[in-house]
């Protein structure tokens, strides 16, 4: 069936939920429906809402570069971040109609430009926020230091508080149950002769310091919990990074792309437990954009290319057991749908949102049908979905 016929099967069978497919945007002021997409346009200038019954909304908050990352566990609020020239950000929230506007983190150790707020993420449970916090600092006498630290705050914001000091932390997203915090750590160390190899602590000792610009910067999985009393190191690769870490349905396992250097990537996965041993699934490098799991926890979900002999990157379904470099299979989509990255599912795990070729699509995965959310409003961001909370903008009373 042509991808023309599918999408068109698609609308008539599930019309109630998709009439945005058929009739132009409602206007600003009509309350938006439920499952709700939110997504930052290609410009960066605006936030746009999308709702499967045809709300569309569009959010602009001033001149400065506009990135949307989650929604308050209730829906009624959006969580993002509003950039300036020279990587100073700071983290917002606001009401699905814009109004309310709330910068969230205060923070006075500093002086305006030396310090920065990325990558929020609410808990789904207690709604507090987790981020980066860069900050820029010069002691007496010493080199400028720049460092990026794991830190929270509460739903309503506040001053930072930390989870992590160690000098160079990313990348935080929350289990789905809000008891742990996952992220990767950076630390440097002195390499060897080839991208497997570091030198040995006895060949070092003693020695004058390596200068930090002459050592590599890799990261591990680290995991703490959300009162900050127990916190581990997943992986302990002895050379190489992790990236881009993804909780299982079940919070039982994480999976994440290792890379011994960059754009050669492997997908592994881990149990949350201290001393937990990872599981390679697969062992031919490729490039690894990004991944999601299926709703029943049974398979990952990844974009990559240069896999299998495809250089296009496609969503392939990964097993969790044997090897995926024969046995992932593609993930069933209408030939239109090409150049996937982003794949994120809808809190019920009926609907799926990714980006094709930088345009966002929505497939309903009942039915296999399809439609683009955005086909003249192209982007390059991850789309965020309401949480299942959420039944309405009527619904949202504060």
């Amino acid at each position: 069936m042509t991808g023309a016929r599918r999408a068109a099967v698609f609308v008539l069978s599930v019309a109630v939920l998709w009439l945005f497919a058929l009739l132009p945007a409602r206007a600003q002021s009509t309350p938006l429906g439920a499952p709700l997409i939110a997504a930052a346009s290609a410009q960066l200038d605006r936030i746009v809402l999308y709702d499967l019954s045809g709300g569309r909304r569009e959010l602009r908050f001033d001149t400065r570069e506009h990135m949307v990352w989650d929604f308050t566990p209730d829906g009624c609020r959006i969580v993002f971040t509003l950039d300036e020239p020279g990587g100073v950000s700071r983290i917002y929230s606001a009401r699905l109609d814009g109004s309310d506007l709330r910068p969230l983190v205060q923070f006075a150790d500093l002086p305006t430009q030396d310090w920065s707020e990325w990558e929020p993420v609410v808990n789904p449970i207690d709604g507090r926020i987790a981020f980066t916090l860069f900050r820029r600092e010069t002691p007496p006498g010493s080199p400028v230091e720049e460092t990026y630290h794991i830190a929270w705050i509460p739903a309503e914001g506040g001053a930072p508080q930390f989870y992590s000091v160690s000098g160079d932390e990313h990348s935080p997203v929350w289990s789905h149950d809000g008891a742990w915090l996952a992220y990767v750590a950076y630390d440097g160390r002195i390499p060897g002769p080839d991208i497997f190899s570091t030198v040995p602590p006895t060949e070092t000792s003693g020695a004058t310091p390596v200068p930090k610009e002459q050592l590599l910067n890799e990261a591990d999985l680290w995991v703490v919990s959300v009162d900050g009393g127990t916190k581990y190191r997943l992986t302990a690769f002895p050379t190489g990074s992790v990236n881009r870490p993804v909780w299982s349905p079940d919070d039982l396992l994480i999976e994440f792309f290792y890379s011994p250097r960059a754009n050669n990537d492997t997908v592994w996965m881990i149990g949350n437990a201290d001393a937990a041993i990872p599981t390679q699934l697969n062992f031919e490098w490729m490039l690894g954009l990004d991944a999601t799991w299926l709703p029943d926890g049974n398979a990952i979900l990844a974009t990559m290319r240069d896999f299998q002999g495809i250089t296009e990157n496609r969503l392939w379904q990964v097993p969790l057991v044997g090897n995926a470099d024969t046995e992932a299979v593609q993930y069933p989509l209408d030939s239109a749908l090409r150049f996937i990255d982003y794949p994120r599912f809808s809190a019920d795990g009926r609907f799926l949102a990714l980006r094709s070729e930088y345009h966002l699509a929505v497939i309903d995965t009942t039915t296999g049908g399809w439609a683009w959310l955005d086909d003249s409003n192209p982007g390059n961001t991850p789309p965020a979905w309401s949480p299942a909370a959420y039944t309405g903008e009527t619904a949202c009373t504060e």
